[in-house]
């Protein structure tokens, strides 16, 4: 491992929203840094201006802050744009590049976008890998300058050794080698001006003294192409660790056009930031836990040698996991904040809180059970509150019940005063002739439209009179006989 403090870096280009693929790319790199008391570096790699979407610079900071993260150079820190911003270095880029010019470790290449679909098209059905072919690579430097200056457009590529092994050590994968005669020359920068991001990206890392860099390994061919650039230059490059992709059901890599989960989605189907971070530090890497983390104490277990190379598919059924964790580890003060107005007075909002956090999985739950509970308008709702649901079948305890099941429950509890369940239960199952499921399903759908939730006794203490009475009323009529389906 390098001498020099640890600064790893995450660089999203600002052209849409980010996703669990490029999430768990910076938490690694987060986790890295903050494991070795180094810094954490937030890039915006904005060099293609073409593609920038409007405000998504302000939603990547807005996406890491809401999970957390921190760094230590960046967006909104009161920073010089140069310092983190792509676009910002473009003179930097210009003066480097003609110094590889001079230098011969680069050249102009004159040939035109039809040229090099043909050579690629030539190529594929050869069977050959698609690379450069070298045709501008021996123009004289005299010429390719006079032709440059008359305005015919011309990339800059990176001369590549013609032979020989370019190697290094991969700190997930271990020793790579790659014939250089299997690269071709890579662009540096197009034809209209603008940097590449083999070349921004790997001159940003080298001015901001990043010394690890973890990434995909789509990542994985630019890497020793980097590394003869930065070596031209006399730079250190940083310790490359490239790891598995993260892949959606089908094997198919997570990307933003194939609508992979963001940040903002995950936040409106009411995913917590602990749950998305523990489980993204456990997508294709090891953590020596099992219990929920706060991203200090994912830093202190962190490993490199615990990343996986392999493909890590995303699930979740296994984000829903972390979820439970981290709505059972909210407190109070934070479900009373997600709570909507319908409960009411603070006492009676604290009683809801109290008696359904078991019971949700997202914090968008805290207000369908307020509805539930307190709406005396809503209706009687499918068990899994679908409303594509099959209700003949879902509600089928509902409609099942005995005749009167319905108005016999409601006479009953109207005419007792408020009394804990193991008095008021004999009661019921006395008036109504029903015991255990028969009086318990029904019950528990014609009030809440849920199969599940908390206890019976708890929902009719907590159940304003008039909503259980319009509840009861309700599945009465859906019980009647002749009664339609979606009555």
């Amino acid at each position: 491992m390098t001498a020099l403090p640890v600064r790893t870096r995450f660089a999203p280009s600002p052209t849409g929203l980010l996703h669990a693929g490029n999430l768990r790319t910076a938490l690694f790199n987060l986790l890295l840094a903050r494991h070795c008391d180094g810094e954490f570096l937030l890039r915006i790699e904005d060099s293609d201006a073409s593609r920038e979407q409007a405000d998504a610079v302000a939603a990547i900071v807005a996406d890491l802050r809401w999970l957390g993260f921190d760094w230590d150079t960046g967006p909104s820190l009161g920073q010089p744009e140069s310092a983190w911003r792509q676009s910002a270095r473009r003179e930097r880029h210009a003066d480097v590049l003609r110094q590889l010019l001079v230098q011969g470790h680069a050249y102009r290449c004159f040939c035109t976008p039809e040229r090099l679909a043909e050579l690629r098209a030539a190529q594929q059905r050869a069977g050959s890998a698609p690379r450069y072919d070298g045709h501008c690579a021996g123009l004289d430097s005299h010429e390719a300058r006079a032709r440059t200056e008359a305005g015919e457009p011309a990339a800059i590529r990176l001369r590549l050794p013609a032979a020989g092994h370019i190697e290094f050590e991969d700190v997930v994968r271990g020793r790579q080698a790659v014939e250089a005669r299997h690269l071709g020359d890579p662009v540096l920068q197009r034809a209209d001006g603008s940097a590449a991001f083999l070349f921004a990206n790997a001159m940003d890392d080298a001015d901001a003294g990043i010394t690890h860099v973890i990434r995909g390994e789509d990542h994985l061919s630019n890497t020793p192409r980097q590394i003869v650039l930065l070596q031209a230059l006399g730079l250190e490059p940083p310790r490359y660790g490239h790891v598995g992709l993260v892949v959606d059901a089908a094997g198919a890599p997570l990307s933003k056009r194939r609508g992979a989960p963001g940040v903002e989605s995950l936040a409106r189907d009411g995913y917590r930031p602990a749950a998305i971070v523990n489980y993204l530090a456990r997508l294709g890497s090891g953590v020596e836990s099992d219990g929920l983390l706060d991203i200090d104490a994912l830093a202190e277990r962190f490993e490199v040698g615990r990343l996986g190379r392999g493909p890590a598919r995303f699930d979740l059924a296994q984000l829903d996991h972390w979820q439970g964790l981290a709505m059972a580890d909210a407190s109070t003060a934070e479900l009373l904040e997600h709570l909507g107005p319908t409960p009411g007075s603070a006492e009676k909002r604290e009683r809801l809180v109290a008696l359904v956090r078991r019971n949700l999985s997202t914090m968008g739950d805290l207000d369908d059970w307020a509805v539930r509970l307190c709406d005396p308008d809503l209706p009687v709702l499918t068990p899994d509150g679908s409303p594509g649901a099959d209700a003949s079948a879902l509600l089928a305890p509902v409609r099942e019940a005995p005749a009167g099941f319905f108005d016999t429950v409601r006479a009953t509890l109207d005419a007792r005063a408020p009394e804990d369940w193991a008095t008021l239960r004999p009661a019921l199952e006395a008036a109504t002739g029903c015991r255990g499921g028969r009086l318990m399903k029904p019950l528990r759908l014609a009030l809440t439209g849920y199969a599940h939730g908390p206890a019976i006794g708890d929902i009719i203490d907590f159940m304003p009179a008039d909503t259980r009475r319009a509840r009861l009323q309700r599945a009465a009529a859906m019980a009647a006989p002749g009664a339609q389906p979606d009555a």
